[in-house]
């Protein structure tokens, strides 16, 4: 069997089974609140490796879906409801749709992406993650605050809503930004588009491959 194959097989293997801890000991730990949390930190922290150690773009794609929908998760558990809906508006619908357009739209490399290259650099950048946790962790406790001292939740979805669309606060804003989107969609959809040159050069890469 190929090595790329049984790679794929052993990260999906060891990621399912540390998701199903996760989510085991979140719910007997402290309940369906527990379970919710183990449930979003796994979509945040699965879907982002998955993103870079897989191959195929629409898997990418859709693991960093994963990824944005679990950051929306964390959000709604604190009670920010505005931040979750624009978290799956904006970056799922708009960012991932943008990002979609550019990788699609340029030539693929098959040489960037090497599991074993990807698996190198996924543990150089896990191994700092890790020091950092070490060094930072045992001050956290003390900078975290007590439930008595937070402020009591209440939604500002209504108000943030009509700031947007009011004609004396946010509404210019808005459309300039919803327009300099559109912009950038199109220039980059002019800057990637393949031309027959590139389709040449990929066959002598090709080529002198073979």
């Amino acid at each position: 069997m190929n090595q790329d194959v049984l790679l794929q097989r052993g990260f999906y293997t060891i990621v399912a089974l540390a998701g199903l801890g996760a989510m085991g000991a979140g719910l007997s730990s402290w309940g369906p609140a527990g379970l919710a949390f183990a449930l979003f930190a796994f979509l945040t922290l699965a879907g982002a490796l998955v993103c870079i150690w897989e191959r195929s773009v629409v898997r990418s794609a859709f693991a960093l879906m994963a990824t944005f929908t679990g950051v929306a998760g964390f959000f709604a558990l604190l009670g920010a409801d505005f931040l979750a809906m624009a978290q799956i508006l904006i970056y799922v619908g708009g960012i991932l749709a943008l990002i979609l357009f550019g990788v699609m739209l340029t030539p693929p490399d098959m040489g960037e992406r090497k599991l074993t290259r990807i698996g190198w650099a996924t543990a150089i950048i896990g191994g700092g993650f890790a020091f950092v946790a070490v060094r930072v962790g045992g001050k956290v406790g003390s900078w975290a605050a007590s439930p008595d001292e937070l402020p009591a939740m209440e939604t500002k979805a209504r108000d943030i809503g009509i700031a947007f669309l009011h004609p004396e606060q946010y509404v210019v804003a808005f459309e300039l930004a919803a327009y300099l989107l559109t912009v950038a969609l199109v220039a980059a959809v002019y800057i990637a588009r393949r031309r027959t040159g590139d389709f040449q050069l990929q066959e002598g890469q090709m080529e002198e491959r073979a």
